[in-house]
């Protein structure tokens, strides 16, 4: 079920907060398989240390959950934004117009 403050969290995470476009395009990704953080830097061409702050954001505010230890960690999109993605949805186009 859709949590009502979703939006506002999705709206400064996203679009409020400095690394919104970053983080967007790590969502991205996620939703379509799981990447470590190594994976990630290498694919959006950005900095290990980036990519390991926008997870830790991201984690923190429930968007992304990890599985594994240590180098072994896989990160997926939570099942909370799961049942929030049509918002992200929404955020992410009007962000991208």
């Amino acid at each position: 079920m859709p949590d009502p403050n979703a939006r506002r969290l999705l709206w400064y995470l996203f679009a409020g907060s400095k690394g919104g476009d970053n983080r967007i395009r790590i969502i991205d990704l996620l939703s379509k398989r799981p990447y470590n953080i190594n994976q990630l830097a290498e694919v959006l061409g950005l900095d290990y240390k980036a990519i390991r702050h926008h997870i830790m954001v991201l984690e923190k505010n429930n968007l992304v959950s990890k599985m594994g230890q240590k180098y072994a960690v896989l990160y997926f999109i939570s099942n909370y934004l799961e049942a929030n993605i049509e918002s992200f949805n929404e955020i992410r186009s009007k962000i991208q117009k």
